[in-house]
């Protein structure tokens, strides 16, 4: 990700309302990046495995993070990315929800 032009900002930020494994800036942009492995695709792989339940958690925990920073969404351009690792494969998705 680092070559795909996104700098690290924080690394497993948590908070009471969720985890995000990586926040990134692309520019202006906040990325929020989540990171999902599975050995094989079996079931449903690892892009199958961020639920809406699960997105919605990322939501509320970047909104943690953006407020704990004294912004909000409508001053600071975000968007979540997904980074599915299956073996050895690795699929980065921006704006994947």
């Amino acid at each position: 990700m680092l070559g795909q032009g996104l700098e690290l900002q924080v690394r497993n930020y948590l908070c009471k309302l969720g985890e995000i494994d990586l926040i990134m800036r692309a520019g202006h942009t906040l990325v929020f990046v989540e990171v999902r492995y599975r050995k094989n695709s079996h079931f449903g792989g690892a892009a199958a495995s961020v639920t809406p339940a699960k997105q919605q958690k990322l939501r509320r925990a970047a909104y943690s993070y953006l407020q704990s920073r004294g912004l909000n969404e409508s001053q600071q351009p975000c968007r979540f990315d997904l980074v599915a690792c299956e073996g050895s494969d690795i699929h980065w998705i921006p704006n994947a929800f």
